[in-house]
This record gives C-alpha cells, structure tokens and sequence, in this order.
C-alpha cells in the first residue's frame, strides 16, 4: 500500500463538497459538539426536547474518576420506531419504497413502502404486547434477511422492548447462551429458509438452543414466534411441520399477526433507555451484550448515514450486510428509515445462481449508493471482469466497504471494475461497540488513498499511543484510542459494567481503547493495522496480519490471502501465510517463491514468510468473515478446531489440513 497513491474525491454537489469544509465542520464538532449535535438532532422528532441549556454531551472515560459513562441529550424523549416510519407518512412520504426485497431466489421479490412496512410493524407490535412484552423486555430475533427481521426491530423499538438480534448461521449453543445472557422473552425465528442451494432447518437449531437454555440453565421463554418463509415448510423435515413444534409455546407469525389491529401506539423512550443488545466476541470466549441506547444511537446512525453515503432523496442504496450483525443495524435499518431512504434488502449470496448476483441486483434497481466487505470484493474478484461487465452498473456513483481493511489490488478493482473510475469509494471504519462509522472518507471531500480509512468522522478525536500510554505525534504507528465519546457510543456491557470497564477503558485511562492498531502517514490519513492480538512478534520486529496480507494480495496472481504467528524455536514466531490463487493462475515453488520475495520487498527482510500454503477456499463465516482461528489450528497442525457451526463451508477444513506445509 503507497502512501503517496492519492484519487480525488468524485461525488459532485456533495453535502460536504471538499476537504476546506470537513476540516472546518469536524474542527467545529470538536470545538462545540453540543451545538453541531443539536443541529443534526433537529432533522429528527422529539416528543419533548432535552432542557434548555444543559449539555448534551455528557461523559467520563477514566474509571480511576468514578464510573465511566455517557450521556447524550439527557431529558429528551423520542422513539426511534417513529422516527423511522411514521414521521415520513406523515410528511406525504408514505408510497415512497422503503424495501425493494430479493431472496435467495431472483424470482422471490417483493416490494415495501413506507406505509406498507409501518402496517406490518403495528400489526407485530401489537402481537408482542398481546403476549405481554413491555418496554424493558428482551426479545430475541434469529432470522435470515427477510423483511420480517427488520418488522420484528421496529416493533420491538416501537414498544420499548431491547431487541437482540442474533445472526441465523450461530449454533444452539451460541444460541442457547445468548437467550439467557439478556433473558428473552420471546424468541422470533423462521421455520426453514435457503441459502443459495442449502436448506436452513433454523426452528430445529432454535429448538435445540431453547432445550439447552431450559436444561443448562433453569431459564425457559414464553413464546417463539415462527415465520414459515418460502416454500419451505412442505420441504423440511419430510414435509411435516411440527417435527421441532411446541404446542404449548410456539405460534406461527401470520396466524399471529391476523388477530390483531394495523394500529399501535408508540411509547415514547427516554433518551437514554436501551434500544437493542448486540453481542461481539469476547477475547475470553464469553460473547459482550453490546448495549446502545435511543437518542445517541439514532442520531449517529442517521448523522453518519447522511453524510458518509452523501445521501440523496433519488439515491437507491444496497448494504450487502445481515441484520445480525451491527452493520445491518446502522445501515440497513436504522440510519436508512431516519432518512426516508430507500434500500435493497437481500436474502441470498452473491454467487447463487451465478456469480454476477450482486451486479444483477445493482443494475435492476438502478442502485446508485453500494456497500459490501473487502472479503465479497476479493471473493469476487476470483471470476475476473466478465461477471460485472455483463451489466450496466453505470447508475452507481459511491461505493462502500466495511468489516476489514481492504487492499490495494481489491481497492482498485473495487473502483475501476465496478465504478468505472467514476465513484468516490468510502472505506469505513467501525465496530460494534462504536455504533456507527468513526473513521471513514467522505465521497466529496476526501482524497482517497487505497486502503486507508483516512480521517475522522464528526465529533470524533481518534489518539495514537505507544505501550506506555504516550501519545505518538505526526507520523507513526500505535495504539489506537479516542479522547472523548460521541453520541453513538456502546453504555456498557449488559450486566457486567465492570467488564464494560477493563475491557475499554483499563489499558489506558481516559481513552476508549478499540483493540485496534493503526499508522498515521506524513499526510495525516490513518491506516488500521488490525487487531493488537493480531500483530505479529518476529524476531522482535512488531507487524500486523494485515500488512502482510496486503503485500501478498499487490501479486497479480493472488485473490485473497490470510496470514496468522506459528511458533518458532529462535524467532519466537514465524509467519504462515494462506493465499488463494486466482483461476487464471497456479500454485507452485516458483510462485510461493516470488511471493516471499514480494513480502520482503514490501516490508523487510524481516517480514519472510516461512510457508506458504495453497488454499483454494479460506474458512470462512456465513456473513464472508475469514475465521482465523480456524487457520492457526492448520499452521500448528492441531486438528481441535472447536466449534465450526458457523462455518459456510466445513469441507475446507480438511482441504487446508490436506495442503498443510510442514
């Protein structure tokens, strides 16, 4: 990756329109971040304004002071639900399109309207109130990307319930320990779904999680709604859908829905009451209730919507994410509704029934607004040019990646392939925890270097520090912190504060910490590094995977690469890189040599690659994450793998033993 490879911004007539202007807005989010806020916090509807006068932002990040916290707009009252459906039908917005569904199959579409989509909410609201769900109340949602997930969010929203979404790949005994970690009430799942050509018998997973959550833990739920989704019912289980039923405590979602009223009354929330529960891996194996509350989150996701996609009312937006997982919260649901966007809600992978799925849906829609992770683009990039140039893709104009650093050679096919070198790309950076974007271009603004989140969003002071805690000015490589919160921020861990505590706020006081390294160039554009458990220690010389990969995917006959620490008897640890090789090439010495060569032209000598390994197909989640867990069990040879239910596809684990180097 160059630090010196810069394009220009492409978006014309954007909400910020060059880099003079960021600089000003984000000096002026810093220098009085109640006022900007309160002028983006005006786009929105408020039931009762906070107090005249009082801060807005309000917060302490140093545990050794008292408990850390934050608050933002403390005494206002509002309801995210409504903020997303009803205020735009009261505006004369209801025909607008809020959802132009796919499934799984091309033929499976469907489309939503505001209004439309505010029905199917009061009418699911209602449902849950009838099975005595209140504000506070947990409900569990376990779904694939069906409209019904988001129905199932919003009416939770709707009603003050703090939904948890779960992603629908988990096992039960993921599953199992979630339901009881927030005490679900009700579980909201479907019955059968596919997924490309694989059936997803997910109520027999439920049921098995509800069996372990009743016999591990003494806890029992009082409902699971079922949706039966598409022609699948007569397809699972022999035909016969009640092999996983429950008389008792099962309910079918339709039956549900036709014994209640289309209208149901919001309850207005206070600006600090949870809204959902979202976990995240924990370092220790025990997963974190992410939790995020009403006003801070609404106005982050729709503040950071705005203007990280330049969002415009003739925009067609398509976020390739699940709604299991935080970016399907933010930018599928939450920062879309606020904005009375309309969005493309897909159910099926960019390889079924071909490989040109996703450039199918772009050009039939008209998409103009598209966001993906760095592993579809390089997943994609396998199959060449020919998939994408089947379709006019010329409506697009911002493109956007999430979920990894992205590098340079996906960067440019991502630009140049799909964009045509006509679209501003937005390589943003965020996590659960942070709620929304923190580190991101913005498509009118910001000169882009390929691989670099570059800087920070409003209202965000991003800090690097070395080891000791000290702070690393002008170019450099460090920790990377944040000196003060902004309104999107995670409050706490659910039901454990004090882990909340040490796990972001412990190693350096004052500072939230993300777990994340990052570099700073002579031009002040950042760089994330990865993970600090992911930096390698060869020989005393610090880098992280990610540099590495990076180096490996600049080859022009790699498509993905995947690098993880062996031990090694003198250098401590030694790098064991996994590349997958593109169809037009083939792996050999004569390659892995050139590629050894390559990483320590790149990097320094330093940085060799003791193996490389062959791997036509990388372990990788349903939602396209590379488990790299998985892939350091390979390089020690221990074939304890742990739990590989989430795996897309299990067979590569044999496969990567099989070309395992010694």
């Amino acid at each position: 990756m160059s630090d010196r490879e810069v394009f220009e911004p492409l978006a014309r007539g954007a909400l910020v329109p060059n880099l003079a202007s960021y600089r000003r807005l984000h000096a002026r989010s810093l220098e009085d971040p109640d006022t900007f806020w309160a002028e983006e916090a005006r786009n929105l509807h408020w039931k009762q304004p906070p107090p005249s006068g009082a801060p807005l932002l309000t917060y302490n990040l140093d545990p050794s002071r008292g408990q850390v916290f934050t608050r933002f707009m403390p005494g206002a009252i509002t309801n995210v639900c409504y903020n997303a459906l009803d205020i735009h039908v009261l505006r004369g917005n209801g025909d607008r399109v809020a959802y132009f569904c796919e499934g799984n199959d091309p033929k499976d579409v469907a489309t939503v309207t505001y209004k439309e989509l505010l029905g199917l909410v009061c009418r699911f609201a209602n449902v849950l109130k009838k099975h005595g769900i209140k504000k506070g109340d947990s409900v569990l949602i376990c779904m694939p990307m069906v409209t019904e997930a988001v129905v199932g969010m919003l009416a939770c929203a709707r009603i003050g319930a703090v939904h948890s979404v779960v992603f629908a790949g988990f096992s039960a005994d993921s599953l199992a320990e979630r339901i009881y970690d927030c005490r679900a009430k009700i579980v909201l799942t479907v019955f059968a779904f596919w997924r490309g050509t694989k059936l997803i018998e997910l109520k027999n997973i439920i049921e098995d999680a509800l069996h372990k959550v009743e016999t591990k833990y003494t806890y029992k739920i009082n409902k699971c709604i079922v949706l039966p989704h598409i022609n699948t019912v007569a397809t699972a289980n022999g035909g016969d859908p009640k092999a996983s039923w429950n008389n008792a405590r099962d309910l079918w979602w339709v039956d549900e829905c036709e014994t209640v009223d289309n209208f149901c009354q919001v309850e207005w929330m206070d600006a600090e009451d949870p809204l959902f529960i979202l976990y995240t891996s924990g370092s220790t194996g025990q997963p974190k209730g992410v939790v995020h509350t009403t006003a801070g989150y609404l106005v982050y996701a729709s503040t950071t919507f705005k203007y990280v996609f330049d969002y415009k009312p003739s925009d067609v937006y398509f976020c390739t994410a699940d709604v299991g997982w935080i970016t399907g919260h933010t930018y599928l649901v939450y920062g879309p509704l606020a904005n009375c966007a309309t969005s493309v809600l897909f159910s099926g992978t960019p390889f079924h029934p071909d490989n040109d799925r996703f450039w199918d849906i772009i050009a039939k829609y008209r998409v103009s607004i598209f966001y993906t992770a760095p592993t579809a683009i390089r997943s994609l990039m396998k199959f060449g040019d020919e998939y994408v140039k089947r379709h006019d893709l010329s409506s697009l104009r911002i493109l956007g990646s999430v979920g990894e650093p992205i590098n340079r050679e996906a960067w440019l096919w991502f630009r140049s392939v799909v964009g045509n070198n006509k679209c501003s790309i937005v390589d943003t950076y965020w996590q659960t925890e942070t709620g929304g974007h923190i580190i991101t271009p913005l498509p009118g603004a910001t000169p882009m270097k390929p691989g670099s989140a570059s800087f920070p969003f409003f209202g965000v002071e991003p800090t690097l520090l070395d080891d000791n805690g000290a702070i690393i000015k002008g170019p450099g490589e460090g920790y990377l912190v944040f000196k003060r919160p902004w309104p999107g921020i995670m409050r706490t861990i659910l039901n454990n504060h004090k882990r909340f505590q040490e796990t972001y706020f412990a190693k350096f006081p004052g500072y939230f910490f993300t777990g994340d390294g990052a570099r700073r160039d002579q031009d002040g554009y950042l760089w994330i590094t990865g993970r600090v458990d992911d930096m390698l220690n060869v020989s005393g010389h610090l880098m992280s995977t990610a540099q590495v990969e990076g180096a490996l995917a600049e080859h022009s006959a790699i498509a993905e690469a995947a690098v993880v620490a062996r031990p090694h008897p003198i250098k401590g640890e030694s790098l064991y890189c996994f590349v997958t090789v593109n169809k037009t090439h083939r792996f050999d010495n004569v390659l892995a040599q050139e590629l050894k060569k390559l990483v320590r032209d790149k990097i320094g000598a330093f940085a060799a690659p003791d193996e490389i390994q062959n791997a036509p197909n990388l372990p990788k989640t349903r939602s396209g994450k590379i488990m790299r867990r998985i892939l350091r069990k390979v390089a020690t040879g221990d074939r304890d793998v742990g739990d590989t239910s989430t795996l897309a596809d299990e067979n590569v684990i044999e496969e990567l033993f099989a070309n395992r180097r010694p």
